[in-house]
């Protein structure tokens, strides 16, 4: 696959990492201080005025990963988003023109609260947190991702899920006419995704509508999105429009396109190569010089299992062979 540089992207927007790390000190020390917290208003309306508006109010997690994060060039330039396209710079590319507002989800199936909500439903009763996780693609490669949500199982609490309720279910936005990766039968679409209710309402998961301490990028999955650490990228599915809380265990896009290369779990396992290359080692983005550079680095290092978050997840699967189950 050849990976070619976007040619307009300005130097002034991009994030160093020394001065992100330099603005979470001053975050820190002010912001939480203030303790406020950003209503749904309030993020809505900094998105159409500046893609790249601030978020305020942004606690920082105990769950973060101490590594460095990666530059904002290296996370918004070098991704997976189908819906926008195959190749890596796509996403950046041909999402730009995209507006992801207004926007609603819908729930639905086994809950005593469903219906059509507004994206400020699910983020005005929650304090913004920074998690700072380990991305790990199921190609074998890596980043570190200061992404800016609010934890998934506080925001499925509040539906109410009956006890049939064993899987959540969700759905991307289908729009062939700004999603241009659509239009490919690539995939069957919509992009669905699903984890077990267990997976669920772990700690972990959030629904990020952020990166970086501003507001999220279209190619990264605007305006909310899942991110699932322990598993591999393509479970934390971007665009959400839909989640269903069912009985059955959802067929997902990846599983129904390639059966024998991507299971429903997905669990990041240097045990369990895919068919087609091993998944012990990978190579993490933004370890050569840094810009461009550092995409085509072929450093490599040790997998961990469970992408080094067993500690929390591991106890999900006792009992399951993952091997069988991957």
């Amino acid at each position: 696959m050849i990976i070619r540089k976007p040619a307009d992207i300005k130097p002034s927007e991009i994030t160093s990492k020394d001065a992100y790390l330099n603005r979470r000190s001053f975050m820190q020390g002010g912001l939480a201080a203030s303790g406020t917290i950003l209503s749904g208003s309030a993020l809505s309306a900094v998105v159409p005025q500046d893609r790249r508006g601030k978020l305020t109010g942004i606690r920082e997690s105990e769950y973060s990963t101490s590594e460095a994060p990666n530059s904002y060039d290296d996370i918004t330039t070098y991704n997976n988003y189908y819906e926008f396209g195959t190749g890596k710079a796509d996403p950046y590319r041909y999402s730009q023109e995209f507006e992801p507002h207004p926007w609603t989800i819908e729930v639905s199936g086994d809950a005593e609260k469903t219906g059509s909500f507004h994206l400020e439903d699910f983020v005005k009763p929650h304090t913004l947190e920074e998690r700072i996780y380990r991305l790990r693609c199921v190609e074998a490669w890596s980043m570190i991702v200061p992404w800016v949500g609010i934890p998934l199982a506080d925001v499925l609490k509040q539906f109410q899920p009956l006890a049939s309720a064993k899987y959540v279910q969700f759905e991307t936005l289908v729009d062939k006419g700004r999603m241009p990766g659509q239009r490919s039968r690539v995939l069957r679409w919509p992009y669905v995704e699903g984890l077990t209710i267990a997976e669920a309402m772990n700690p972990l998961p959030i629904l990020a509508v952020g990166l970086y301490g501003e507001v999220l990028p279209n190619q990264n999955g605007a305006p909310i999105r899942l991110v699932v650490p322990w598993k591999y990228g393509f479970k934390s599915i971007k665009g959400i429009v839909k989640i269903k809380f069912t009985s059955r265990r959802p067929r997902t896009s990846w599983e129904t396109s390639a059966p024998h290369e991507y299971g429903f779990y997905a669990n990041v396992n240097p045990e369990v190569s895919h068919p087609r290359w091993s998944q012990a080692r990978e190579r993490r983005i933004g370890s050569g010089s840094g810009g461009f550079s550092s995409i085509f680095s072929n450093t490599k290092q040790e997998t961990l299992k469970f992408n080094g978050y067993g500690e929390q997840v591991a106890h999900l699967y006792d009992g399951l062979n993952l091997r069988k189950n991957f």
